[in-house]
């Protein structure tokens, strides 16, 4: 068994849209190969979750990493509904059997829900014994809940706090990042190009974004990457089910000044919706 520490590259691809219930023939073939095409240019961190197409994300993965396993640092995801002793340890056989897995590199609840905190976590903790899973963190917790969190599992056991983050949306900046730099949880932003409201090239902060690209021979995809992740610990996962999105995603190392940082906070202010959001 391959044992690999949470904290994967600044180079990961995300899988599939979440929401996507139904996965026909072309969207299948289309994912396959825009992971593969992710692990051949260097990105290990793949991400998703029990609740995408009910499963079927997951046997998508599994078709394309089949061979590869190593290459991956593979993270899924269990509803809160199935977040019981019980619930947990059937839903993590269940998403381990789609994956065509033994293990799984980090394990992490949905979203807070009905279930006692303590519940979940003594089975991701039975999980982690029997080596199911290697680490387990949590998403969409605000501080509130992460201190709850950090009280019943203490210092060091959470590897992540899986929250929105893009550039029209930087709310957890104000307190979920400082928390979790301060208390050793990684923050992994998803949805980093925002929900069909990524900047347009024509708009005042779609240009400042053009023009940090172009000084740097990048993308304003690639450039909204780096900025997000240009806090440590900080890094995100952006969709790639079709080779476009691949290859889009694969300049997240971009270097930018702190000149071109200023520019970029202050052409996308942070926002001013809350850090915590039930479902996804």
């Amino acid at each position: 068994m391959k044992s690999q520490p949470f904290g994967p590259t600044k180079r990961q691809v995300s899988v599939i849209g979440q929401g996507s219930w139904y996965i026909d023939e072309a969207s299948r073939v289309s994912a396959v190969a825009a992971l593969r095409a992710g692990l051949d240019l260097g990105m290990n961190h793949i991400d998703t979750a029990e609740m995408y197409g009910s499963g079927a994300s997951e046997r998508v993965i599994g078709e394309a990493i089949r061979g590869r396993r190593d290459e991956v640092f593979l993270v899924s995801k269990v509803l809160p509904g199935n977040a019981s002793r019980r619930g947990v340890r059937e839903a993590c056989e269940r998403s381990l059997r789609a994956l065509g897995t033994d293990r799984l590199d980090c394990y992490l609840l949905h979203w807070r829900g009905s279930i006692p905190l303590a519940e979940t976590f003594a089975a991701f903790d039975e999980l982690l014994a029997t080596g199911k899973i290697l680490s387990y963190g949590v998403s969409n917790f605000d501080v509130a809940d992460l201190e709850e969190a950090l009280a019943i599992v203490g210092p060091g056991k959470l590897a992540c706090n899986q929250v929105l983050y893009h550039l029209q949306e930087r709310a957890i900046e104000h307190a979920v990042i400082p928390w979790c730099r301060h208390n050793g949880v990684a923050v992994v932003g998803y949805s980093p190009f925002g929900h069909d409201d990524f900047p347009d090239p024509g708009t005042p902060a779609g240009r400042v974004l053009d023009e940090v690209a172009h000084a740097h021979d990048a993308t304003a995809h690639q450039i909204a990457l780096a900025f997000l992740m240009r806090a440590e610990g900080t890094f995100t996962i952006p969709k790639s089910s079709r080779l476009a999105h691949t290859r889009d995603n694969a300049g997240g190392d971009t270097m930018l000044s702190r000149d071109e940082i200023a520019r970029l906070d202050a052409a996308f202010p942070l926002g001013t919706r809350p850090a915590y959001l039930p479902m996804i």
